[in-house]
């Protein structure tokens, strides 16, 4: 039998008491999930308290550069002008799509 190895093992936990007593582990549970849940309200009170009064949790950001050129932003605002002119000319009729499917 494969399982063999892990009832002999069950059996001699047994025999030497360690799961005789369930409650013991339900307590010990217990306690460990109370304590964690006591942590998060605490940490949450903590981060909301720091939050309200306008604080940072955690190291203050340092200031950047920003991360694109007024230059930039420029160049792309005319590429869509440009586009939508051509566009316009589609809609107006000045341009006339041919399509090759017909």
């Amino acid at each position: 039998m494969p399982y063999s190895r892990y009832i002999a093992r069950a059996k001699f936990l047994l025999r030497q008491g360690a799961l005789r007593d369930p409650a013991s582990g339900w307590f010990a549970l217990l306690t460990l999930a109370g304590i964690a849940f006591a942590g998060l309200i605490v940490w949450n009170l903590w981060a909301f308290d720091r939050l309200a009064q306008g604080k940072t949790i955690g190291a203050a950001a340092a200031s950047t550069t920003p991360v694109f050129s007024q230059a930039t932003l420029d160049q792309i605002h005319e590429v869509f002008e440009a586009r939508a002119a051509e566009e316009a000319k589609y809609r107006s009729g000045e341009y006339r799509y041919a399509d090759p499917s017909q």
